[in-house]
């Protein structure tokens, strides 16, 4: 049935060889009949549903290049295993375009790609905090060592005296129980 005639009445007059619907008496439709399935003709769609479906691993590809190399990296990882199941996944990072515009998206996927984690849920996390164009974070040197809490004032320091015990975190004040024992 035409997309237009969603929620109309219409009339079907079936054969051993085809299928007739008629609108308020016009012709609208013929098919061939078949003996089992179903058959869809693509011109019976809306519009939208036509495009999605035109949406192929080729037009994502095409697409992403367009918008530029980190956005073609992206796309050829996510659809380099299993692309017709994380093909809505690329198409959601290319309609990412229409709200953000080609540099943005490009960005959020070369930070998406040095962040280690191409997916269609960091690169829009990105594009919505607006942190593609931020700068890497400096290196702390330390290799992921574990951090010092409690700032470097107290590392050689005792405690204040001005300092009461309830100003203290327990762990603190746990702390200095167990040396002064």
């Amino acid at each position: 049935m035409p997309w237009k005639l969603i929620g109309r009445r219409v009339d079907v007059r079936s054969t051993a060889t085809m299928v007739q619907v008629f609108l308020d008496g016009d012709l609208v439709k013929t098919h061939v009949a078949l003996e089992q399935g179903k058959r869809t003709d693509r011109t019976d769609y809306p519009p939208e549903k036509i495009a999605f479906q035109m949406r192929t691993p080729i037009w994502c590809r095409t697409q992403a290049s367009e918008i530029g190399d980190a956005c073609r990296t992206v796309v050829d990882q996510l659809l380099e295993v299993n692309a017709l199941y994380r093909l809505r996944a690329a198409q959601g990072i290319l309609g990412l375009k229409k709200k953000y515009g080609d540099a943005r998206l490009e960005a959020a996927c070369a930070r998406a790609i040095t962040a280690g984690d191409p997916s269609y849920r960091t690169i829009k996390g990105i594009l919505i905090a607006g942190t593609e164009t931020d700068p890497e974070p400096e290196s702390s040197g330390d290799a992921g060592a574990a951090a010092f809490l409690h700032g470097p004032k107290r590392l050689f320091a005792s405690v204040a005296p001005s300092e009461t015990a309830d100003e203290l975190h327990d762990d603190q004040v746990h702390g200095e129980a167990e040396g002064s024992i």
